[in-house]
């Protein structure tokens, strides 16, 4: 499939104290279903996440974080979740949760590449 095709993406958040809820952008996730593509990239700043958050066990974080790209590349480390179908994968991953992880409002557009769009996502709201 050539031309624009739509997707849609979240921003994962790191919110340590979830009653407070104030966050920190980690991630991005997009997902377009003409293009069979869903994909998640994460930065961790640890020394960032440190001094937002003292409390936060920050190696946990990471480990749930790399659940997310296994779920997203639909490895059989990444549990039940995994062996769903994109769009399903997509959306338990954006399902509203009262965790230290959460995501934005799930949001829209168009895109030729959708690797180069999720980059792009990243490069501006992550890091």
């Amino acid at each position: 499939m050539q031309g624009k095709q739509v997707f849609e993406y979240a921003f994962i958040r790191f919110v340590p104290k979830v009653e407070r809820e104030e966050f920190i952008n980690v991630g991005a996730i997009l997902f377009c279903r003409r293009k069979k593509y869903l994909n998640v990239k994460v930065h961790l700043d640890m020394e960032r996440l440190s001094a937002f958050s003292k409390d936060s066990n920050l190696e946990e974080l990471k480990d749930y974080l790399k659940s997310w790209d296994l779920i997203c590349q639909g490895k059989p480390e990444g549990g039940e979740i995994a062996t769903l179908d994109m769009a399903s994968r997509f959306r338990w991953l954006t399902a509203s949760r009262s965790t230290i992880i959460q995501h934005s409002p799930v949001h829209t557009g168009v895109c030729e590449d959708a690797d180069l769009m999720l980059n792009r996502l990243f490069e501006k709201y992550v890091l």
